[in-house]
């Protein structure tokens, strides 16, 4: 009897041996897109290449779309086991960094797909330092994937018919593009309320830097001359017909779609346009980037503007800090960089990767000349609970609706 059971326990001892050798790591991850969305598609496929080839490794893919920036923090705080998440660059490397592992060390480090260098050295530099620089310590918390830049999206064809031969860098040559657009009967510029603020914001930078920019939001210093004079250049090209009348009553997205139906020519945003207009554009619509012109005068040159990224952000406190960020090495280099770029019209990340989205070609040539980086609208939003009533003047601006020198009367209220 003690001889059976003794083979007995040995059995068991093996069997529960045997179990622990195939347990999977299972590893949380919590997206920023929803699953039906483009981005969330491809990172999904990627993530499932991963697990193929690391059968060892379990995936748990969780898409909660923008609400992430809502639920995030209050699961984290609970204890919730969530891994690795992914948002805009801005938000993790700032205001999520308490919860982050720092990866200095783990840029370093050579992989498979990094083609014998270390990481740091086949990634975009600009946008590591970009994250260093949003955390405020020197350190790193955030990889950054789908780069993008803040410029004119237009559309080729129409500059093309217009016998505009280059892409305008000066106010003058800028107001010269609008000219000969109009004179096709096109409007030249289109926006709507969710996007407009820029148009201004980035005027005023152009002439005085975003520092100021941010300080006439907080301080209320709308009857500078220099607010007076880029509100007075904004009603003389609306004056001169240069804006979409459609502006006034534009809700968002209807700018974007203006421009993607080639009812408008131009349309100051970020370098996702075209992923989210696919449909109404067409493969076929020929797109163009070119950064927000320089003004006479200005402080500030042609290549300082908004970028950014999404990224990707480990927890501090996860048991796999290791596979952790082996599985966003394996999203952000090699294949996977293409393949994320591709399926969603975005940029890729690595400087090894030779494919470029056809949408957005013109980029490629922006990336090496970032310069100073802008806050979101060159900072003109920086005061929230100031920003509606900014908001709803700026449009009555764009749209003829006031002068400038009302736009600055109705600041100062």
């Amino acid at each position: 009897m003690k001889k059976i059971l003794f083979i007995l326990l040995v059995f068991v001892f093996l069997l529960s041996c045997s179990g622990s050798n195939t347990e999977k790591k299972k590893i949380v991850y919590w997206s920023m897109w929803n699953e039906t969305e483009s981005q969330g598609q491809a990172v999904k496929a990627a993530i499932e290449d991963y697990m193929k080839q690391h059968p060892d490794i379990e995936v748990e893919m969780n898409f909660n779309g923008r609400e992430i920036r809502k639920t995030l923090e209050p699961a984290l705080d609970y204890g919730q086991v969530i891994d690795f998440w992914d948002e805009d660059i801005e938000r993790t490397s700032k205001l999520w960094k308490k919860y982050a592992l720092p990866l200095d060390d783990y840029i370093t480090n050579v992989y498979d797909t990094t083609g014998g260098k270390p990481y740091q050295d086949v990634i975009i530099k600009s946008l590591l330092d970009l994250g260093r620089q949003h955390a405020g310590d020197g350190h790193l918390y955030s990889i950054p994937y789908q780069p993008f830049v803040f410029v004119f999206n237009y559309n080729k064809k129409i500059f093309r018919d217009a016998g505009i031969e280059k892409v305008p860098e000066t106010w003058a040559e800028f107001k010269d593009a609008c000219a000969k657009i109009k004179a096709l009967g096109i409007p030249p510029i289109t926006d709507d309320d969710a996007e407009i603020n820029a148009l201004l914001g980035y005027h005023i930078a152009r002439y005085k830097g975003t520092e100021f920019v941010q300080k006439v939001a907080m301080e209320g210093l709308w009857d500078d001359p220099i607010v007076l004079k880029a509100a007075k250049d904004w009603q003389e090209m609306v004056e001169l017909g240069y804006v979409s009348p459609k502006v006034a009553g534009n809700k968002f997205p209807a700018g974007r779609h203006e421009l993607a139906r080639g009812e408008a020519a131009m349309f100051l945003n970020g370098t996702w346009v075209p992923n989210f207009v696919m449909a109404t554009a067409g493969e076929d619509f020929e797109w163009g980037h070119f950064p927000y012109p320089t003004v006479e005068g200005g402080t500030d040159g042609l290549y300082d503007m908004q970028y950014g990224s999404q990224s990707f952000q480990i927890n501090k406190d996860t048991k796999y800090p290791k596979e952790v960020f082996d599985i966003i090495v394996h999203l952000t280099t090699g294949k996977w960089d293409e393949e994320i770029a591709k399926r969603s019209y975005a940029l890729p990340v690595s400087t090894m990767t030779t494919y470029w989205t056809k949408q957005l070609e013109d980029t490629k040539e922006i990336f090496p000349k970032l310069g100073k980086y802008y806050p979101i609208d060159g900072g003109i939003d920086v005061n929230t609970e100031k920003t509606p009533v900014i908001n709803a003047n700026i449009i009555k601006l764009m749209s003829g609706q006031i002068t400038a020198e009302e736009f600055v009367a109705e600041m100062k209220k």
